[in-house]
């Protein structure tokens, strides 16, 4: 009979030991192609990353969106032109010079907006290089190394199966978790992209305004939410270098079921600090 039990026990171990070393393995695995994966898109330029896409934005930004462009502008160098003829004591003092001035701010005005396309895409090919040379500064592997599981796994074998059905509730757990944190990373460096497209189609129009004085502030404020989007890059492989000094750091203690929590903790820092790289950023720039 305790022949019996005896088995039976080593059976529940096995199963228990199997099912938290499948559900803790194949959770960190997939954490280290997330967080290793952030570097490769966040580099990217937004023909680089999806060519399609690209293509589509460009077409609407050129085709849809610039001729609205040109009715903006149309109306912003009318209504300064009007306001250079009133300010000179209603149009009875009138010196040809402001012909001369008006004509030249028109004249760059249009400059940029025919050339809008090509100061946008200028200001993430600056991003992308500073993003790549801090990807080339920031030293370490971000992955969670496979020693700590197997330290676990040497210290599950010798314990008795109450506390494994304990840690085995824990590890469904941290897996849950895990997979919602993969999610939020992957929300956070596809949502940049995406609102990096979204922010370029409609570049035309705040960028007719730019040479304006009463209107301008617009165009300057979205050549600031630009750079700040841009920015978020660099702050973005800032944090993925900080949790990769974090990580480096764990598995030394000892207590291999601590460490698991810990790049738990480490990986929910990290998701955090993503979601708030936009804002940090807008708020360098001074953009909102």
């Amino acid at each position: 009979m305790d022949f019996l039990t005896d088995w039976i026990t080593e059976w529940l171990k096995g199963v228990l030991i199997d099912g938290i070393m499948g559900n803790l393995t194949g959770v960190f695995d997939n954490v280290n192609a997330q967080v290793g994966e952030i570097a490769v898109q966040v580099g990217k330029t937004p023909e680089a990353w999806n060519f399609g896409v690209y293509s589509i934005i460009r077409d609407l930004s050129e085709t849809v969106v610039l001729p609205i462009a040109g009715l903006v502008l149309t109306f912003v160098a009318t209504w300064e032109l009007i306001q250079l003829l009133v300010e000179k004591n209603n149009m009875h003092d009138i010196d040809t010079w402001i012909f001369f001035k008006w004509f030249f701010k028109t004249t760059v005005a249009i400059l940029v907006l025919t050339n809008t396309w090509n100061i946008v895409m200028a200001v993430f090919d600056v991003a992308q290089h500073v993003v790549n040379n801090a990807g080339g500064l920031i030293q370490g592997s971000t992955a969670i190394t496979d020693n700590m599981l197997t330290a676990l796994e040497t210290e599950l074998k010798l314990m008795e199966v109450g506390p494994l059905l304990g840690l085995w509730l824990q590890s469904m757990f941290v897996k849950l978790t895990m997979h919602a944190l993969n999610i939020a990373i992957f929300v956070v460096i596809w949502g940049r992209m995406i609102e990096i497209y979204m922010r370029t189609s409609l570049a035309p129009i705040p960028l007719a305004t730019l040479t304006n004085r009463e209107y301008g502030h617009t165009g300057q404020n979205y050549l600031k939410s630009l750079c700040a989007v841009g920015l978020q890059g660099f702050l973005i492989m800032v944090c993925v270098g900080i949790y990769a000094a974090l990580i480096q750091g764990v598995g030394g203690s000892g207590d291999p079921v601590g460490a698991i929590w810990t790049c738990m903790g480490y990986t929910f820092l990290l998701c955090f600090t993503l979601f708030k790289t936009g804002s940090l950023a807008n708020s360098i720039m001074g953009s909102h």
